[in-house]
């Protein structure tokens, strides 16, 4: 009876997928649009050709009966109609998003078909692992995915609902937390460690402030990088502009260059080191501490689905085990 009661409750929740809330999935194109600006851009986030994605904004034009582009010199403007629409759009997939969790939590039904974790380098190697084989033991009949990628990456993925659960760190582009298209949530702050060669004279003092490193060469990731982003904040937050010798986007490039005595760096506290070659991470003291701010996010309304509720618990776990 028990098997029986299962199968019903997955039947009545394709069909409520497939016939009441499932939302136009044009509108995706729509929103991709609206977000990056040309075809070709919301044609490369969805992995869509750009004609296809002109294909799909026509038809749903002709299918609304409204004019939803102009074209403005060389690329696409969107009108009035297509705003309202948009607007519209985003109440929908907010009320779908809760009714999928609702209904999810209320039949009781083993989760199924794929669920998608992403987020950035150290999330993905040190918090999303744990959180995906704790869904995958939990749920033999879901499939779990990691998708490394830098934070704007993740936002588009959400958006375009090809991942469900991004952990993101905060930097000067992301989106306001007031932003109703996602659920934007603190999930913890990451230190940011000084890195420097093991015989460094700041390895002989008992506390030490970022500023104390100001007239040091620096060694951040390339501009445009989350990592230059946050690494810049930091030490102007510490009054002070480094001087950037070295540009590296992986550790162990970084960490490197710090052994040969090239500059220094931060890392967060999250990020394992090698212990080859030697060097000294040095916990950082005074006001304000830098660190970054580690953010679970995910579609508005979503966040009560019971998948997504449990692999934040494993996430939670997991970062308070390695940040006691």
């Amino acid at each position: 009876m028990r098997q029986k009661n299962a199968e019903d409750n997955h039947a009545f929740l394709r069909i409520f997928v497939q016939t009441v809330f499932m939302i136009d999935s044009r509108l995706r194109v729509l929103k991709m649009l609206a977000e990056h600006g040309t075809v070709t851009a919301a044609a490369e986030v969805l992995n869509y050709t750009p004609s296809a994605v002109s294909y799909q904004l026509r038809q749903l034009a002709a299918d609304l009966g409204v004019e939803l582009v102009v074209q403005q010199g060389r690329g696409l403007r969107l009108t009035n109609a297509a705003r309202v629409l948009l607007r519209h759009a985003e109440r929908l997939q907010e009320q779908w998003e809760a009714a999928r969790g609702e209904l999810l939590a209320a039949a009781g039904a083993e989760p199924t078909g794929q669920f998608t974790l992403c987020g950035f380098s150290t999330a993905a190697s040190r918090l999303l692992p744990p959180a995906a084989a704790g869904l995958r033991d939990a749920h033999p009949h879901l499939t779990v995915r990691i998708i490394e990628a830098e934070p704007d990456r993740c936002y588009d993925l959400l958006l375009a609902e090809e991942a469900d659960l991004a952990l993101l760190v905060v930097t000067a582009d992301s989106p306001p937390m007031t932003d109703n298209r996602f659920d934007q949530r603190p999930l913890l702050d990451d230190p940011l460690d000084l890195v420097v060669p093991h015989d460094h004279p700041l390895t002989r003092r008992r506390h030490v402030t970022l500023a104390d490193a100001a007239r040091e060469p620096w060694i951040v990731g390339a501009p445009g990088t989350t990592y230059h982003q946050l690494v810049l904040a930091a030490c102007m937050s510490a009054g002070f502009t480094p001087h950037i010798a070295h540009h590296a986007d992986e550790w162990d490039t970084g960490t490197a260059l710090v052994a040969h005595g090239l500059g220094v760096i931060l890392v967060p506290r999250l990020t394992r080191l090698r212990d080859d070659p030697p060097l000294a991470r040095i916990p950082l003291h005074g006001e304000p501490a830098p660190a970054r701010r580690i953010l679970t996010v995910t579609r508005r309304g979503a966040r009560e689905n019971p998948t997504v509720l449990h692999a934040i618990e494993i996430i939670t776990a997991t970062a308070e085990a390695l940040l006691p």
